[in-house]
C-alpha cells in the first residue's frame, strides 16, 4: 500500500487483508503466504485482541516479513510505538485508540497512517485534513468479527473519492458475493476478514475470488 491514490500501475480497487482477532503465528504463516500468492494484496493489518505486546510483537516478528518481502505493506492496529520498534510499515488507529497526531509523531512521516471514521463525513474531514494516508469506512454490511456499532452507505464512498484524494478503505461483511457496490462507488480498498480466512476452499481462494469479483465490477460488468 502506497501513500496516495493507487497508481495507473495499480488497479483501481485493491484487497486490503485484516487478520483473525486471535491467531497462533507459526500455525497462520503459511496461510497468509498462501493468501498473498495467490493474487493482488496491498496491504495486511495485524489486528490481535486480548493480547500482550509481547504477544503482538512476537506475531509481528514471525508474519510482518512474509508481507514485506512480497511487497505488501504490514499495518499493526493502534499500538504505534509497538509498530515503530516492530518495523512495520504503519499503523491503523481507531477512534478511541492512539489519536492520529500522536501516532504520526512516534511513526514519523514516511509511515502509514490509517483512521477509523465509522459512517462519520465529519470525522473523515478531520482525518484527511490532518494527513491521514486513508480513512476507513464502515461496517456497510453485517459482520461477525467485531459489533458494529455504526452502519455506512455506498454513498459515503462515493462522496468521499469525488471529494478528496486521500484513499479509502470500505470495511465490514464483505464478501465477492456483496462488494461491487462498494468498488463501483469509489473505494480504493476492501478490508476483508472472514471472507479470505474463513474461504471454504482456502485463503487462497478467497483472495482469488475476491480480485475477480473486484475486476468485473470495474468492468461493469456488476454494481
Amino acid at each position: 500500500m502506497a501513500k496516495g491514490k493507487p497508481t495507473q500501475a495499480e488497479p483501481a480497487c485493491r484487497l486490503y487483508l485484516v487478520t483473525p482477532p486471535a491467531l497462533v503465528p507459526a500455525a497462520f504463516a503459511p496461510l497468509l503466504a498462501e493468501a498473498l500468492d495467490a493474487g493482488d494484496v496491498a496491504c495486511v493489518q495485524l489486528r490481535l485482541k486480548d493480547c500482550s505486546e509481547d504477544d503482538i510483537r512476537r506475531a509481528c516478528d514471525v508474519l510482518r516479513p512474509i508481507a514485506q518481502e512480497r511487497d505488501v505493506a504490514f499495518i499493526l492496529n493502534d499500538h504505534p510505538r509497538l509498530a515503530r520498534e516492530a518495523g512495520c510499515d504503519g499503523v491503523h488507529v481507531g477512534q478511541t485508540d492512539t489519536p492520529y497526531r500522536d501516532a504520526r509523531k512516534i511513526l514519523g512521516n514516511d509511515a502509514i497512517v490509517g483512521v477509523t471514521c465509522h459512517d462519520s463525513r465529519h470525522l473523515a474531514m478531520i482525518a484527511g485534513e490532518e494527513g491521514a494516508d486513508y480513512v476507513a469506512f464502515g461496517a456497510f454490511f453485517p459482520t461477525t468479527t467485531k459489533t458494529a456499532e455504526y452502519k455506512a452507505e455506498p454513498e459515503l464512498l462515493s462522496w468521499w473519492s469525488e471529494l478528496m484524494e486521500v484513499p479509502c478503505v470500505a470495511i465490514g461483511g464483505i464478501t465477492a458475493d456483496n462488494c461491487a457496490p462498494l468498488v463501483t462507488a469509489g473505494a480504493d480498498f476492501l478490508a476483508v476478514v472472514n471472507a479470505v480466512w474463513g474461504h471454504p476452499q482456502g485463503p487462497g481462494a478467497g483472495v482469488r475470488a475476491l480480485n475477480a469479483a473486484v475486476e468485473t465490477a470495474l468492468a461493469g460488468g456488476a454494481g
